[in-house]
């Protein structure tokens, strides 16, 4: 039996849920696929799959095997790709992980030359606000908004400086108690993100003094984008990225508050980094697209210039 052959006769059975279909897809006859999928388990001493006259499903044993398998043949498959990414060519698929609302407004109109510029490689995004892990999401680069962690286990490159601006509409503004200092949030209806669960502190920082302002308010959300639209809306004050709000205050559609301050959830030192594992130090294509970055991405205007 030939193992490797077997492995992916059975993702593509299982995918596919019939025989006959994996067939097509490996481009075989179906009782070639029957006879692998036969040794396959019969070398396991275990059922992976159950069939039946209709549908082929998977065995509980089978379905904790799949996702064993998957990653087997997922890293088999990245091991022969960075052989070619070792060359003087970006080669190779390219999963990048990044901000959802950042992602959208600064990677997306960029993708595509990156891609022109880059004709061997292809790019899977995903978007999503949560701190992904790199190695079991198999993650190449990671563009990350916070304070870089320390860690040998990851490399870090800064990309830009990362500004948050305090926001509220003028139709907040003028049905609302006045907000002279940063201790009169606490009597406002504050928009805050979803960093972490519990009681939220603002901190604003001026010649290197800094106060911690307990905010709150009645919504939490996980997004930037619809922190911004209930701004907008006037229905509070929010901590929100320069990038996302500086056409918002440039237009004069929301005001920003204690602009001599430095402000944010924490006191921490705050920017925009690309984040990889040791072992894409020498990536082609994991170079090819730091270097995009700092050349397009990170130059692009913060201050809305």
């Amino acid at each position: 039996m030939d193992k490797l052959l077997a492995l992916k006769a059975f993702v593509d059975v299982a995918e596919t849920q019939g025989f006959s279909k994996a067939a097509r897809r490996m481009g075989v006859a179906t009782s070639s696929v029957t006879r692998l999928i036969d040794a396959l388990e019969e070398s396991l001493g275990s059922a992976l799959l159950t069939r039946s006259t209709r549908l082929v499903s998977l065995t509980d044993t089978g379905a904790v095997y799949l996702e064993q398998v998957r990653r087997v043949l997922s890293e088999l498959e990245e091991a022969d790709g960075s052989i070619a990414d070792s060359g003087a060519e970006a080669v190779g698929p390219l999963r990048i992980s990044m901000p959802v609302t950042y992602g959208r407004l600064y990677l997306g109109p960029h993708i595509a030359a990156f891609l022109n510029a880059n004709p061997r490689v292809s790019v899977e995004l995903v978007l999503s606000d949560a701190y992904v892990d790199l190695l079991s999401e198999r993650i190449d680069v990671a563009i990350r908004i916070g304070t870089p962690a320390s860690s040998p286990q990851l490399v870090v490159k800064k990309l830009a400086e990362h500004h948050r601006f305090v926001v509220a509409s003028q139709e907040y503004l003028a049905s609302a108690a006045p907000i002279e200092s940063p201790a009169d949030l606490t009597q406002h209806e504050c928009l805050r993100f979803a960093y972490q669960a519990g009681v939220q502190r603002w901190s604003f920082t001026k010649q290197d003094v800094t106060q911690h302002v307990e905010v709150g308010g009645r919504l939490t959300a996980n997004n930037s984008e619809v922190l911004r639209e209930a701004v907008l809306s006037g229905f509070g004050v929010a901590l929100l990225p320069e990038w996302l709000v500086h056409d918002d205050v440039r237009s004069g559609r929301v005001r920003r508050l204690f602009e001599d301050y430095a402000v944010n959830p924490r006191e921490q030192s705050v920017s925009v980094y690309a984040a990889y594992l040791p072992n894409r130090r020498f990536s082609r294509k994991v170079q090819a697209l730091l270097s995009f970055l700092q050349d397009h991405v990170a130059l692009t205007p913060l201050t809305g210039a």
